[in-house]
């Protein structure tokens, strides 16, 4: 299988956003007010809670296997368990979360906000640059 630079970008993007939900930890309160997580998210994470910093960690960790499941897809690591039912997984996911600002807008405009316009947004790139990737491998998964 040769490389594929879409999946590989993918890996890449899932990566950063990774690491910057690893940052967003070290931040701390701020941080997490900053890139939207909610102002309770924040005060719990003032308080010195454990839930903020593990939410954190779980949402980093996923992003991370993600990750290593397009790098799978790309041909670059070996190839990873379901990754046939997988990466679509992954793709589904990060697209129909790139709709959900669409689907405020439509549904429920009181609630829609930037984080949610812009995380939206970032979504629908991430899933898009997947689903092209997959597209082009999907004969060798």
């Amino acid at each position: 299988m040769t490389t594929n630079v879409f999946l590989i970008a993918g890996a890449v993007l899932s990566a950063i956003a990774a690491l910057l939900h690893l940052c967003i930890i070290f931040g701390g309160p701020a941080w997490y007010r900053f890139f939207g997580a909610g102002e309770r998210m924040a005060v719990s994470a003032q308080a010195g809670h454990l839930y903020p910093v593990a939410v954190t960690l779980l949402i980093a960790g996923m992003l991370g296997v993600w990750a290593a499941y397009a790098l799978a897809g790309a041909g670059v690591l070996q190839p990873l368990p379901s990754q046939s039912l997988v990466l679509p997984a992954i793709t589904a996911v990060y697209l129909l979360r790139g709709l959900v600002a669409a689907a405020m807008w439509l549904f429920d405009r009181r609630r829609l906000s930037a984080f949610w316009v812009w995380s939206s947004l970032v979504c629908l790139v991430y899933g898009v640059v997947h689903l092209v990737g997959l597209v082009q491998v999907w004969g060798t998964l």
